[in-house]
């Protein structure tokens, strides 16, 4: 299974929740299920990604790591294997960012994965991949694009109006009661809805401007504090591309 959408559209945290539902029902069903989740931005080879599930199943007593770097990669695949059979259950592999990790190492590690059923004898597994690139897959090789792709499910950009939704909710977490102006809320959305409905956009417009009126001692937050919100933010993130500019 594929999981396409644009960034702060839902995809991970989709996932995390169903994950959790897939293990609350396994233990009803005295069947194990276990998910690991790989940031593939920051575990980006195969090698890694491999070790990195094979001690994801390790329990706080088990102290035989696979290291971070020395075995041949047949052998950490064949570790892999050995530490699923043992536990037996189901294990659903996510790949976050799964797009960078193929630009980068290629679909070897893919091809792997999703054949893995096929080395396994007593334990059961599934990839999930999530990617913010519609295109990804036409870097696979066809035999990978097949196994991985069977289900594509796509996330569509949030609304203006799904994002006043999402806002509302995590107030009512986040801030005491009654201290946001008018228009605060819609302005937070309005603005991300056109950062291609970026959920992420919306919650760090509010976070920012919520703490730039604490800041200035107002006890409301205010569109007026939205706008600076927004000339932070955006500056913020042009300081890193400024910097790296050739003088």
């Amino acid at each position: 299974m594929t999981l396409y959408g644009v960034t702060g559209a839902g995809k991970t945290a989709v996932t995390n929740y169903v994950c959790n539902q897939l293990e609350e029902k396994g233990k009803q069903l005295d069947r194990p299920v276990q998910s690991i989740i790989v940031n593939c931005r920051q575990i980006d080879t195969q090698y890694r990604v491999l070790s990195h599930i094979g001690n994801s199943l390790l329990e706080d007593y088990e102290i035989d790591e696979i290291p971070f770097t020395g075995w041949p990669t047949d052998r950490v695949f064949g570790e892999l294997v050995k530490r699923m059979d043992s536990r037996e259950g189901v294990f659903v592999i996510v790949l976050d960012e799964i797009d960078h990790l193929v630009k980068k190492a290629g679909d070897d590690l893919l091809y792997n994965l999703t054949n893995l059923n096929s080395s396994l004898k007593k334990a059961r597994s599934c990839v999930i991949g999530i990617s913010n690139d519609l295109k990804f897959t036409d870097f696979l090789d066809p035999r990978v694009r097949s196994r991985l792709g069977q289900l594509d499910v796509i996330f569509n950009p949030y609304d203006a109006q799904q994002l006043q939704d999402i806002l509302r909710e995590r107030v009512t977490i986040a801030l005491q009661e009654n201290v946001l102006g008018d228009g605060v809320i819609e302005m937070c959305a309005a603005l991300a809805a056109q950062e291609h409905g970026d959920a992420r956009c919306a919650l760090d417009l509010l976070r920012v401007s919520a703490e730039k009126a604490e800041l200035g001692g107002s006890l409301k937050v205010e569109q007026s504090h939205v706008k600076i919100a927004q000339h932070q933010i955006e500056a913020d993130q042009m300081t890193p591309v400024i910097a790296k500019l050739p003088n």
